[in-house]
């Protein structure tokens, strides 16, 4: 995968498979998402671990982002 990581705060609206998420100063991989209802979100991690997100949590993530790729309208 390309790009460099770019640190960003997330909740359960923003939440993406493979972002690398800080939860309780360690990191985890997220490999799959579900949602819940209520705006949650119950996050799987690669370690086999499991996170529910509620819809006024934040946290913070690395993620990986390519410069190269524009985003938006090109003008």
């Amino acid at each position: 995968m390309k790009g460099v990581l770019v640190a960003m705060e997330i909740d359960a609206r923003t939440v993406a498979v493979g972002d690398q998420v800080m939860i309780g100063g360690q990191s985890f991989v997220v490999r799959d998402l579900t949602a819940l209802g209520a705006g949650r979100k119950r996050l799987e991690f690669h370690s086999g671990e499991t996170f529910v997100m509620n819809r006024t949590t934040i946290l913070w993530a690395a993620r990986r982002h390519d410069p190269r790729i524009p985003r938006g309208r090109p003008w």
